[in-house]
């Protein structure tokens, strides 16, 4: 197979290929097979791409679609704080194409917004070891570099779309492996306080009234905060709740 090569950190093994499934779907199979920490699988499209919540993630050519293999040691909700850092990691890649930082945001959970627009995924998925600590951890993102999806809940857009220059998926793959190797180190080292700061520094709504959509009901109220679990704060009806899985979407 003759794909580009990306420049990648010494510790990053590439597994590449021209198509799969799920990028996700084969890193945890291989995962599952003993694939050594900082095992990287990409591909150029994929046919059944996922989203948060088994949404379908639309994957053709010229995006970067990867998912890293992880093995923290740790338990998973320490280990979902990687969303963030995989998120940071993201923006700043991008903020090397893009010419004004303002533009780019962090949603929470784990999305990056351009111009207030969804331009790239997290999807964070872990399987559990002896005890209370993960087996593996997979850390899946999807970057919409030419492409984005028309008719989507959230509204979508990709660099091209916005009038940016896009980089070959190898070159964007190369930058996010990067500064995630970064991030995930000051992680490794500090703790999750770091990453929370510089995310909340880039957040999406913070201060401002949203709705947060959960399996059985819709919660309106202010985004106040980030706990230091990486928790949303939400001030709702005169009371703060804790939100550990939803939507997020602007106040109607």
């Amino acid at each position: 197979m003759n794909m580009p090569q990306p420049l990648l950190p010494a510790a990053y093994r590439l597994v590449a290929h021209e198509e799969v499934d799920s990028t996700n779907d084969e890193a945890k199979r291989i995962a599952r097979e003993g694939a050594a920490e900082g095992t990287l699988v990409w591909a150029l499209q994929q046919r059944a791409g996922r989203g948060r919540r088994g949404r379908f993630w639309s994957s053709p050519r010229g995006n970067l679609y990867a998912s890293l293999i992880l093995r923290p040691a740790c338990p998973p909700g320490r280990g979902a704080q990687l969303g963030f850092t995989a998120a940071l990691a993201i923006g700043d890649a991008l903020n090397e194409l893009v010419p004004s930082p303002d533009d780019l945001a962090c949603k929470w959970p784990n999305d990056v917004l351009l111009r207030g627009r969804k331009i790239a995924g997290v999807l964070v998925e872990s399987e559990m070891g002896a005890g209370e600590n993960l087996a593996f951890l997979v850390i899946g993102v999807g970057v919409n570099l030419v492409s984005a999806p028309p008719d989507v809940e959230f509204p979508a857009t990709c660099l091209v779309g916005e009038g940016y220059p896009s980089p070959p998926p190898e070159l964007a793959l190369s930058a996010f492996a990067r500064h995630f190797a970064a991030w995930s180190l000051r992680w490794r080292e500090e703790g999750f306080a770091p990453v929370r700061d510089a995310w909340l520094a880039r957040a999406d709504a913070l201060g401002k009234p949203i709705r947060v959509r959960l399996e059985t009901a819709t919660l309106h109220g202010k985004f106040v905060d980030l706990d230091q679990q990486g928790t949303l704060m939400l001030e709702t009806e005169g009371e703060l709740r804790r939100i550990t899985a939803g939507d997020v979407f602007p106040a109607l």
